[in-house]
């Protein structure tokens, strides 16, 4: 049985206490506001670090603990009526702050599991019936696969690691054929779900089984999509479910792709090792041995025999999405949107919960600097997002729905998926962002180190913070709908890399009490990131955006690039319009820092910093192609994307296509594909660059 949740927070502040804090706080605010300090930079600057200071002031690892466990009494599955609850529960939130909140429904298609069965069949004519699930959790959906097909295999097991191309090939030179056997694969390799799946059938392989390593929660099972090809709603590709909307049919050749052909399946690690340790065949190759936690030593075919079957069905469910408004006072027609998705394979207290927590808490906060006399200069929207876990599904109808507003007024998509998952903090974004995330960071205490800023410690564990940001090319949370589709500026932050409990019934308020952040510092100190990044993306005069180190980064790929490509490819338009992009962030920067230091204020330098807004804003969409990426036409960003080679580059993900693409073309078509996305890629910077610089050709 899953243990009943505790509070760790052994004390909870007095009314008098907080009486006490509230005036504090309300006399503070009236000062900060109203009574800003004389300065050379301008008064809407100055009043923002007072609200900073003030939105930092309000934090509170108590209450964002007290959200946590409302939010995960119950598991909440998109399309199901827990699930539905908690949409009531945040809308009832924002609504309860005085917010103005709304909500957005979409009709899609969900998956469900109906009935599993696993039997090992052993060398030595015993047998032995696979549990499937973790022991029994009120309420918790069985382990699966979403859109798995049905079926049921006889066959035999074999291992092949992380089950990507090279593991494959590794297995064919020792002469091992895994066609119509069962693989088991294990969980890692920087490769999806979905794409192990793919692999896998690619090979002939008639069912699969994954698993997740680890010495620790070993009878958890890791639940997943596995559907392919994009993001969204399968039956309304490239726009939204909405009612009474188009939809296509089931049997309709473009929802077919999206699902694979043979069944799949959640291992639990000690399930994992009943099969693994009782294959004979060849040995382990000895590359794979140096990461492997299981029993296995050999790896098949057999003699271990497999009989899977499994049952789900596919089912039209109605979504709900949960928004609230804050209306900016200066340029309302202006967004910047935070964003977290509520829906929970289990419980869900590291993923989603303990990144919704803070976006209510961020609400909490932002009602408190209302009342205290703040208004955003730009409009600000918190997002909570339904059936995430499905494949970004509530977000992607959602961006499918708004895009063309979302190409001309949205400022910067921030999202924060899970929290806290653990220690150390991680931050992707789209380039122009950096700058701001490393200003951000320095104002937040770190929550693990006492007397030092979040800033240090993160920077000191790369040596270098700029280098220590990531970038958003994959499609593992809901900021790939915003960078890939639509183009938006966006940045995504968690603490902690991996947990073990992802996707399993043991992702409970227990679990994070005691392990992930029983102190809930981690939380104040994400929260107070993503609070902060808002802030100044809804208040600065000027967007704090740097399109130099966009550059620097543009011109890193380059270098990648070189050293992969044949020498026949010229890599000359990709350097002039790198070249010309540079150029245009340097005269953008320079005319920012000038409007910066302006001392005159009119209408007249009003409207030069709307202008170079606007261009700071929308030059990430020239980074959009009309036609996407080849065989995936819904991702349009041609910096950032996925490969659908799974293990090339993380960058330029149509160059990387055509680099690995050799299937059915010859050498002189593969060279020519080659510097055809090169050429693609060249025009798009041009067009980022022409959107910087504001003029026609």
């Amino acid at each position: 049985m899953m243990p009943k949740p505790m509070n760790v927070l052994t004390t909870k502040p007095s009314p008098l206490s907080t009486m006490v804090m509230v005036l504090i706080l309300c006399i503070l605010g009236f000062y900060a506001l109203h009574f800003p300090h004389s300065s050379t930079r301008s008064s809407s600057s100055q009043n923002l670090s007072h609200v900073d200071t003030l939105f930092l002031s309000t934090s509170s690892n108590f209450t964002i603990s007290s959200y946590l466990r409302a939010l995960t009494v119950h598991p909440h599955l998109a399309g199901t009526k827990p699930a539905s609850d908690t949409a009531r529960y945040v809308l009832n939130h924002f609504s309860s702050l005085g917010l103005e909140a709304h909500t957005a429904t979409y009709t899609t298609l969900l998956s469900f599991p109906l009935r599993s069965s696993l039997s090992a069949h052993f060398s030595d004519g015993s047998s032995a019936s696979l549990r499937l699930t973790e022991p029994a959790a009120a309420g918790v959906v069985p382990s699966y696969h979403a859109y798995s097909p049905s079926g049921a295999v006889y066959a035999r097991a074999v291992f092949v690691n992380y089950g990507r191309e090279r593991d494959y090939r590794a297995l064919g030179t020792m002469g091992v054929n895994v066609s119509g056997c069962v693989v088991v694969v294990r969980k890692g390799g920087a490769i999806g779900r979905g794409a192990i799946v793919e692999r896998a059938e690619a090979h002939g392989a008639a069912a699969v089984l994954v698993y997740g390593e680890g010495d620790t929660w070993r009878k958890g099972f890791e639940r997943g999509h596995v559907m392919r090809g994009g993001i969204g709603d399968p039956l309304t590709p490239g726009w939204a479910g909405v009612e009474g909307g188009e939809t296509l049919g089931l049997e309709d050749s473009e929802v077919l792709k999206r699902f694979p052909k043979i069944p799949s399946m959640p291992l639990s690690a000690e399930v994992a090792d009943t099969i693994l340790s009782s294959l004979g065949g060849v040995p382990v190759p000895h590359e794979w041995r140096g990461t492997l936690r299981s029993k296995v030593r050999h790896v098949g075919p057999g003699p271990t025999i497999l009989n899977f079957t499994y049952q789900g069905e596919k089912k039209v469910a109605t979504i709900q999405n949960v928004f609230a408004v804050i209306k900016g006072s200066e340029e309302p027609d202006r967004y910047v949107l935070l964003g977290n998705h509520r829906d929970a394979w289990t419980y869900g207290a590291v993923d989603p919960s303990s990144g919704t927590a803070a976006l209510l808490d961020i609400a909490r906060r932002f009602s408190v600097l209302l009342g205290l006399g703040w208004k955003p200069r730009r409009t600000i929207i918190l997002c909570s997002w339904d059936a995430e876990e499905f494949g970004m599904i509530g977000s992607t109808e959602w961006v499918e729905q708004n895009l063309i507003n979302l190409g001309s007024k949205a400022v910067a998509y921030l999202n924060v998926d899970c929290a806290v998952q653990g220690p150390g903090f991680f931050v992707g974004s789209t380039p122009q962002l950096d700058s701001l995330i490393l200003e951000v960071t320095k104002m937040v205490k770190d929550p693990d180190s006492e007397g030092v800023s979040l800033y240090e410690n993160w920077a000191a564990a790369a040596g270098g913070g700029s280098n220590n940001i990531q970038r958003l090319s994959g499609v593992d949370s809901d900021f790939a709908p915003f960078v890939q589709h639509a183009g938006v500026p966006s940045i995504d932050m968690y603490y902690g890399r991996d947990f073990p409990v992802y996707h399993t019934a043991f992702d409970s308020y227990n679990w994070m009490a005691e392990y992930g952040d029983p102190f809930f510092h981690r939380h104040v100190a994400v929260t107070g990131v993503w609070g902060l990044l808002a802030l100044h993306l809804a208040g600065d005069p000027i967007l704090p955006f740097n399109y130099v180190s966009y550059a620097n980064e543009l011109q890193l790929y380059k270098n990648i690039l070189s050293n992969l490509i044949d020498q026949k490819i010229s890599l000359h338009p990709l350097i002039l319009s790198i070249e010309e992009f540079a150029s245009a962030a340097k005269e953008a920067d320079d005319e920012l820092k000038k409007l910066r230091l302006q001392e005159t204020e009119g209408c007249f330098v009003d409207m030069k910093k709307r202008a170079l807004n606007d261009r700071l804003m929308l030059a990430e969409k020239g980074f959009l192609d009309g036609d996407g990426l080849q065989g995936r036409q819904w991702f349009k960003h041609l910096v950032f994307g996925p490969s659908s080679d799974h293990e090339k580059l993380n960058f330029f993900p149509g160059i990387s296509d055509s680099i690995t693409s050799s299937a059915g073309v010859t050498e002189r078509e593969r060279l020519a594909s080659i510097q055809h996305e090169i050429w693609r890629v060249a025009r798009a910077i041009r067009r980022a660059a022409s959107a910087l610089t504001g003029e026609f050709t």
